[in-house]
């Protein structure tokens, strides 16, 4: 077996392990509590989405099946892009199914750790592959680029939402003053991050993320902290123009992004 075939073996294991993982997590649950049960501990976690956005993890796993999948075909085998990465996918597997024991364990600081690493791994991806940097076939957009874009838009929201599990956690009795204004901060970030993603990478993958991820924070918060809920909408729409002045840009000057330009 060749160090390519063992690389394309190595990715098919590493998405099936994190998959069934997850599975058996919530199915068993792990430690006797689901993730949904103890993340929603606090109710004064406002960086923190309603429910129905962790669905986009279907999402994330479908295209990330698409990457195995792809990467595993016989004509893959010395593709560029895949080469690149390496065992890099299977490190984000191991570093999520270390993450999701932590948090189940509620070893929080441990699982902060681990998500951190997830998210390390997941930007050294993105930027082996140059993801909006230049056109690439529509394949590679598909199956290769928009699989690590949702993956590292998710996963840096996530690591906020962890990050202010952990502060809670450890100073439960913060007042609730400081709490917004952590949350106003960070969601002020996270604007920042999708506007530029969107500006300079036309990462409609990535910045699309952003805002189901912040929409789904007002969600939670529309009617309970107004503050939270207001900044959240400002930077919903921050992010959706700058997607929309990259994507008039873009065809103005026929240039590729994640989504979109010519096959290279």
């Amino acid at each position: 077996m060749t160090r390519d075939m063992q690389r394309q073996f190595a990715n098919i294991l590493s998405w099936s392990a994190v998959l069934a993982f997850n599975f058996v997590s919530q199915a068993l649950p792990l430690n006797g509590q689901t993730s949904a049960e103890i993340a929603n501990r606090f109710a004064n976690n406002f960086y923190f989405p309603a429910n129905y956005a962790f669905s986009i993890w279907g999402v994330i796993y479908s295209f990330l099946l698409a990457f195995t999948i792809y990467q595993a075909l016989p004509s893959q085998r010395q593709n560029p892009h895949v080469q690149r990465i390496g065992y890099l996918f299977v490190l984000t597997s191991i570093f999520n199914i270390l993450w999701l024991t932590a948090f189940h364990y509620n070893a929080f600081a441990l699982s902060m750790a681990m998500m951190i690493g997830l998210l390390v791994t997941l930007l050294r991806i993105y930027m082996l592959l140059d993801i909006g940097g230049k056109p690439v076939s529509t394949a590679v957009k598909w199956a290769v680029h928009i699989p690590f874009s949702l993956y590292l838009g998710w996963i840096t929201a996530a690591t906020v939402a962890n990050a202010s599990y952990v502060i809670l956690d450890l100073n439960g009795d913060l007042a609730a003053a400081s709490n917004i204004t952590w949350a106003v901060v960070m969601l002020a970030v996270t604007g920042v991050l999708g506007v530029g993603m969107a500006v300079f990478r036309r990462d409609y993958a990535y910045s699309g993320v952003v805002i189901w991820a912040v929409f789904a924070i007002y969600s939670r918060f529309a009617a309970a902290e107004p503050t939270v809920a207001t900044t959240s909408l400002i930077v919903c729409g921050a992010t959706a123009l700058a997607l929309v002045v990259a994507f008039v840009n873009q065809r103005r000057s026929g240039g590729g992004g994640v989504l979109a330009g010519k096959a290279a």
